[in-house]
């Protein structure tokens, strides 16, 4: 029976294997994994394999992701990545255990909704050190987490940071030192224990790997390198994971041997972009049923190595097929190994069918 493209294979025992493997990594330098689950909506997939997988709480940036985590019953804490605003706070505290925030004022948002909701609820204080993204500055730390820690229904349970994402800032050992000292004068000054140091993400795993991570960082947040067993900071693979972990299947709805330049005069194409062409003669290209409404076609690598994706339009993905190792028809599959990026779109876009495989 054929199967429709286009479509996302999940293969949960290859991710299973990459938890596995990056979780006992982690654990080894007494570091404890939340697994984050954003880069694909929290599928059921995603969190069949992360199961026994040995992390300790679920992480994702979206309530509406956390909810899909609490209707699979798997059991563990859940932390909210971004920030809630405090229109949100009610829902933050619904399906998170923990917050990340970064203000006063979601402090105080999230401790009335808790309050309402007759809970207590867990919140990590971001400082930024230097990437540029959330967080607060290292010098307003101390204050942010002196007028907070009394709030009724909050408990702050650690300081965190975020390296690698916005500013590209590769995380060292003079970074972590610099949070694990903070949380040090934090402590002195709120006499709470803060025990939580959560570090990172999967960014951090390089620093681990040499020995040089400071023992006062004991927690990371950690998505691209199992889901993807990729090192984040130049997309190598990470030791001990797999890379062929998802699969994007497009199927072939035209072939044609066509010239590789356009035939006319050009202007901008329909993103605004103005491309220029290499004349490469008479080309056999093959249209794809996916598009830049699905995914960016520079964000997917096809599996042939003698296919080239030579561009996109909102629904058509055009690719060389000249050198292709495998014949190629309309009807055919063409598979492609996406980034992080590209998975994250893919799982969001709607017109992408996701299939659970288990085969190894």
């Amino acid at each position: 029976m054929s199967v429709e493209t286009p479509r996302l294979e999940i293969h949960i025992d290859r991710i299973a294997q990459n938890a596995a493997a990056v979780i006992s990594q982690c654990g080894s330098s007494g570091i404890q994994v939340a697994a984050v689950t954003k880069v694909m909506q929290a599928h059921p997939a995603l969190l069949r394999a992360l199961e026994g997988s040995g992390c300790v709480m679920l992480a994702d940036s979206r309530i509406d992701n956390l909810k899909r985590v609490a209707e699979a019953g798997m059991g563990l804490p859940t932390m909210l990545l971004r920030a809630p605003t405090p229109c949100n706070a009610a829902e933050a505290v619904r399906w998170a255990d923990y917050s990340l925030i970064s203000s006063r004022e979601t402090a105080e948002a999230l401790s009335g909704a808790a309050g309402w909701a007759g809970l207590r609820h867990k919140v990590v204080v971001m400082v930024d050190v230097g990437d540029l993204r959330e967080g607060v500055w290292p010098d307003r730390a101390v204050d942010v987490v002196a007028g907070i820690a009394h709030l009724p229904h909050l408990e702050v349970a650690g300081l965190g940071t975020n390296l690698a994402c916005f500013g590209g800032v590769v995380p060292t050992r003079e970074k972590m030192e610099m949070l694990t000292g903070i949380r040090d004068e934090c402590r002195s000054v709120t006499g709470h224990p803060l025990e939580l140091v959560s570090g990172g993400n999967s960014a951090n795993l390089p620093l681990l790997a040499s020995g040089d991570m400071p023992d006062g960082i004991n927690h990371l947040r950690i998505g691209e390198a199992i889901v993807l067993g990729r090192n984040v900071l130049d997309r190598s693979p990470w030791p001990g994971t797999r890379q062929d972990t998802v699969g994007l299947v497009a199927g072939v709805i035209e072939l044609q041997r066509k010239p590789s330049v356009p035939v006319g005069e050009t202007g901008q194409d329909a993103f605004g972009n103005t491309t220029h062409f290499t004349d490469r003669g008479l080309r056999l290209r093959a249209i794809c049923d996916i598009g830049r409404q699905d995914v960016a076609p520079e964000a997917i690598e096809p599996i042939d190595p003698g296919i080239e994706v030579l561009g996109a339009s909102s629904d058509h993905l055009i690719i060389d097929v000249t050198d292709a190792r495998s014949p190629v028809a309309v009807g055919s599959e063409v598979r492609f190994l996406p980034s992080y990026g590209g998975l994250l779109s893919a799982s969001t876009s709607p017109h992408i069918r996701k299939q659970a495989v288990r085969r190894h």
